[in-house]
């Protein structure tokens, strides 16, 4: 199945692609790899998604949040290139967590995304490398930030 297809078969919608809220493109293409500068978690009514890790949300929240934020992701890719079957396979991803100073399990949350991505592409070009860190805080105070390096056909 297509990249499109798999998205298709998990009965998800994507929110609107977000618009830079800064001196930033949201996505570029440099030759066969595409970046994504860091995205948020955008509901389909074009709200972010606030609130810390520890704090207002639980590690479940946590990571329902980053799939959201994967979700915004493949909302830019389709916006930007006009299809998920563009993109080959993941190659980086960076995740940043908006936590409480004790919180530690940053990897836990970013699987939200993680986990997405490899729905969509398969586990083989779904699955790159990756760090997950926690943050002080982010922007607007939204719980998760995540940045990535894609290859594309």
């Amino acid at each position: 199945m297509t990249p499109t297809e798999n998205f298709s078969a998990l009965g998800l919608s994507l929110p609107p692609a977000p618009s830079p809220l800064g001196v930033y493109k949201p996505c570029l293409i440099d030759g066969k790899y595409l970046y994504l500068s860091g995205h948020g978690p955008v509901q389909d009514d074009k709200s972010l998604i606030i609130g810390r890790i520890g704090v207002e949300f639980d590690m479940e929240k946590g990571k329902l949040a980053a799939r959201q934020v994967g979700l915004t992701m493949l909302s830019t890719i389709v916006a930007n290139l006009g299809s998920l079957d563009k993109v080959k396979r993941v190659i980086k991803v960076l995740g940043m967590v908006n936590c409480s100073p004790d919180f530690e399990r940053h990897p836990y949350i970013i699987n939200g995304a993680s986990e997405l991505f490899a729905k969509i592409w398969g586990e083989e070009n779904g699955i790159g490398v990756r760090s997950a860190v926690g943050m002080g805080s982010l922007p607007d105070n939204i719980p998760v930030e995540i940045e990535a390096l894609f290859e594309l056909h």
